[in-house]
């Protein structure tokens, strides 16, 4: 079954931890380090305060030594030193006072030192991910700072307050940090915030001094426990971007409609019932994520929404197609999973810019033919239905790229796909569904094919024509009744992933070991003889390792003979014989000559 946008969606919405190019490496670090005082420093010159410094490194981490040269550079302005199993920040940080951004995520930092006040150039501070709980009162001299990530921390509620003197800050983090509310002085003193995250805690309200963050154009709420909308992000007239996903949220207030400038508004997973006519006024929605509520039905007033791109309803029980959507233009992306539906209106086949359409888990015995119209189209998704066959008319959608048809209700393989030249990934796995007993060599037809899914079903071989997709990267054909792969297999040269658990294969074709981008080969459930299940259970390193050197002892095999039979045509005795019929030329020889012994001697023997 193809995955669903929405969660990709959904895991990307602010995007945590960028890195602006270039990125420094602590490799790039020591060797740029090293090279700008090979050209700057005197030969013979020692620092000035050697001593000191020979001493603080003799005392330094071991960890710290290695990321840092004898020598440092104040020409340094970022540093990644994220995920090294830090336990505090090496003091050379501290001397490089040009220093702009500095990420240090993912160690084992307990606290931030005092000697950080001395960056006062940096713009960018990356400290999620860590152990920290308090915060020293030096942070908050970096007037400078223009984003700060204390994310994944166990901070302390009271210095959180340091935060409020950072008031040149557009971007402030502090995912899963355990708060239960938001200190008043962030909300007083932070007049430059643009971004907010504030996800993933403990928050049952906003202080009404959030009005005070007029500039604040993205706040991310999601994973808290707010009952209402917070009416009080309605008084922020700049905001774009609202997160509230996976609350208990279950009213929305009608001042939601003085939000004019909002472009995005997430809501999936809370317990609304019902949507205020007043969301009509923020007429530059263009992303509006409703998905997993209690919603039956859209305010008609929506229609007004006419710059809509992105519609998820998902998981609300609908019954019937939104009607508002025969207004909306715009729309590229619709995502209407489990919502109970079995017709798609004339109106919305209409549509000329959708690109994306999710009906999986509804109510359609066949795929509407106002489907096939939608030119633009380039992923399909009905898994999960009751569909018997595809229309003719489905080769109309000549820019399909992805089409997803898994658990229907097809009673033989539907050849109409084949039509579909332009696919690119096809799923048609069944677990619940009639299960496919073959795969058609017609396959072949559909030569952009990257991704092939056809697990679940009851394949019991692939056509050679498998082969032929040269294009192809992912072949899952899992929990099938597979007893051998075609040879034609070996000839993927694009092949990344060859999925085949719970079949019936005892041998891989020994040709597998020559595909250079195969990454993953799982034959997990199969009664594996060759390979042998000890080196399967290895993975796939182990595999091709083995199929090579079958492989290579083959050849070599192969080789001996034909040395030995161009040596036995240089004797004269015939390029076909063989070493077995030489030794056997040799057994009736011997024989004979002992025939000819005489009587005496061999008498002579017995004694």
């Amino acid at each position: 079954m193809v995955e669903s946008q929405e969660s990709v969606d959904a895991s990307t919405r602010d995007i945590h931890y960028p890195k602006d190019e270039p990125v420094c490496s602590e490799d790039d670090l020591v060797q740029t380090a090293q090279e700008i005082t090979e050209n700057e420093a005197p030969e013979n010159e020692a620092p000035e305060n050697e001593a000191l410094e020979n001493e603080a490194l003799e005392n330094e981490a071991p960890e710290n030594k290695a990321l840092f040269p004898p020598y440092i550079t104040d020409r340094i302005f970022f540093i990644d030193l994220s995920n090294k199993q830090l336990q505090t920040i090496s003091p050379e940080v501290f001397s490089l006072e040009r220093l702009e951004e500095l990420h240090v995520e993912k160690n084992l930092i307990v606290s931030i030192p005092k000697a950080i006040n001395r960056l006062r150039n940096m713009k960018v501070l990356y400290l999620n991910q860590n152990h920290i709980q308090d915060i020293c009162e030096e942070l908050g001299e970096l007037k400078r700072l223009l984003s700060l990530d204390l994310s994944n921390n166990p901070l302390s509620y009271s210095s959180l307050l340091v935060i409020s003197n950072l008031q040149s800050l557009r971007q402030l983090r502090l995912y899963k940090t355990n708060l239960r509310e938001i200190p008043v002085q962030i909300c007083n003193y932070l007049h430059h915030v643009e971004l907010l995250g504030l996800s993933d805690n403990n928050l049952r309200r906003l202080p009404k001094e959030i009005a005070n963050l007029t500039k604040l154009k993205e706040i991310y709420l999601k994973k808290n426990r707010f009952k209402i909308f917070p009416v009080e992000v309605c008084q922020i007239a700049n905001l774009e971007i609202i997160d509230l996903e996976e609350n208990l949220i279950s009213l929305i207030p009608q001042e939601v409609g003085l939000l004019t400038n909002l472009v995005k508004l997430f809501l999936a997973f809370n317990k609304l019932s019902s949507i205020p006519p007043a969301l009509q006024y923020c007429q530059k929605l263009a992303v509006l994520d409703l998905s997993y509520n209690l919603l039956r039905k859209l305010p008609r007033s929506l229609k007004k929404l006419t710059e809509m791109v992105d519609l998820k309803l998902s998981g609300n029980s609908l019954k019937k197609f939104p009607y508002q959507t025969r207004f909306w233009t715009s729309l590229s992306r619709v995502y209407l999973k489990n919502t109970g539906l079995h017709k798609v209106p004339i109106s919305f086949t209409r549509l000329t810019s959708v690109r994306v359409l999710d009906l999986t888990e509804n109510c359609f015995d066949e795929i509407p033919k106002g489907i096939c119209t939608m030119k633009s189209l380039e992923v399909l998704a009905l898994d999960d239905n009751q569909i018997q066959e595809i229309p003719v008319e489905i080769q109309e959608l000549t820019n399909l790229k992805c089409l997803s048809l898994s658990e229907n209700q097809f009673s033989i393989f539907p050849m109409e796909i084949f039509l579909l030249e332009s696919l690119e990934r096809l799923y048609l796995g069944q677990n619940k569904g009639i299960k496919f007993t073959s795969l058609p060599g017609d396959i072949i037809k559909l030569q952009n094919l990257k991704e092939l899914y056809m697990e679940n079903n009851y394949l019991e071989y692939l056509p050679p024509e498998v082969g032929s997709l040269t294009h192809l990267k992912i072949l899952d054909c899992h929990n099938n009744l597979l007893k051998e792969l075609p040879e034609s297999v070996c000839q993927l040269q694009g092949l990344q992933k060859l999925l085949l658990q719970d079949n019936q294969l005892s041998q891989l074709p020994e040709d597998l070991a020559s595909l250079q981008q195969l990454e993953v080969i799982l034959v997990d459930g199969n009664p594996m003889t060759d390979p042998p299940i000890e080196v399967c259970c290895q993975g796939t390193s182990a595999i091709l390792e083995y199929l090579q050197e079958k492989k290579h002892k083959k050849a070599m095999a192969l080789k001996i003979k034909n040395l030995w039979q161009g040596l036995m045509t240089k004797k004269g005795i015939g390029p076909l014989l063989t070493l077995k019929s030489l030794a056997a030329t040799k057994k009736e020889k011997k024989g004979k000559e002992k025939g000819k012994q005489k009587p005496g001697k061999k008498a002579n023997t017995k004694k």
